[in-house]
């Protein structure tokens, strides 16, 4: 994992993914091509069942992929994704974890798993990620 300080420039430099920040996501850790966020679940979070609105697991990988593949090398853009919708969380908290599957000469894989507190999968997505700048 990055040091407090790179983590903290990380954090700085994402604040400016407004949409992900200002729907509450934070940037928890950083890694080699990985990235942990989070989110607590609020009333604007849901839906009119109660339930955590799909866009919400969403925002939160999409922001995971977006740190965990452009921290250490800007210039990805997502391609594609698939999103599987597998459960509900039992807490307030949301947890997105992003890992590297390929990296390749223009394009990269992720896998995101976005998790309650109790490690119980709420979401699967798959990125498909473009690099701009190779």
């Amino acid at each position: 994992m990055a040091d407090l300080e790179t983590l903290e420039k990380v954090r700085e430099f994402f604040k400016n993914d407004r949409y992900a920040t200002e729907t509450g996501a934070v940037i928890d850790e950083i890694g080699d091509h990985y990235a942990k966020v989070s989110l607590t679940i609020n009333d604007h979070h849901k839906n009119a069942m109660g339930g955590v609105m799909g866009g919400v697991y969403f925002t939160l990988a999409d922001f995971a992929f977006a740190v965990a593949s452009n921290w250490q090398e800007p210039g990805v853009v997502g391609l594609n994704n698939s999103v599987s919708f597998i459960g509900v969380p039992k807490t307030e908290r949301l947890i997105a974890e992003a890992t590297l599957i390929k990296d390749g000469r223009s394009t990269c894989s992720y896998h995101v798993t976005v998790s309650d507190e109790n490690g119980s999968p709420v979401a699967i997505v798959q990125c498909l990620g473009f690099h701009k700048n190779r």
